[in-house]
């Protein structure tokens, strides 16, 4: 199984993409989802992700790729978006199908700490007052996904 990874600008539609990793299975018993939402900390006007086209999809796929390999996962769906995001705009997607729950809802967690800490994008932070800053990685990411460490 080849996980399916997305980086784009476009918003994404959770019931269509629910219902493409779906399609034609009677094999799954567990859908897992992670809709990622830009929260308007501090006064957020915009959160601008930047990132480098094709190492940003080859970084995600293979941080997919290896939940593919320890979860036994039918399907694996990842969208990250890029460019610039009011509050409460979704940033990312995480769908991982299983025949059962268990690996489906472990296999998206892990996907989504991994996604935090190992994606590279670069993420500029714009206040309603005129300030900006880049974003930081901050220690609780690292070690969440720490957590799924062999």
């Amino acid at each position: 199984m080849t996980p399916r990874v997305t980086v784009q600008a476009a918003p994404f539609d959770l019931a269509a993409e629910m219902t493409a990793l779906l399609a034609g299975r009677v094999d799954v018993g567990g859908l897992a989802s992670f809709v990622g939402l830009v929260r308007a900390d501090e006064g957020l006007a915009a959160l601008t992700l930047e990132h480098y086209p094709g190492m940003t999809e080859r970084a995600i796929a293979g941080i997919a790729a290896e939940a593919c390999g320890r979860w036994p996962l039918t399907g694996c769906t990842v969208i990250h978006r890029v460019g610039r995001l009011p509050p409460g705009a979704p940033i990312v997607l995480v769908l991982t199908a299983s025949a059962h729950r268990a690996a489906s809802l472990e296999a998206c967690a892990f996907l989504i700490d991994w996604l935090k800490t190992g994606a590279p994008f670069w993420k500029r932070e714009e206040f309603a007052d005129g300030r900006e800053r880049w974003v930081e990685a901050k220690a609780a990411d690292d070690a969440a996904a720490l957590r799924w460490a062999r």
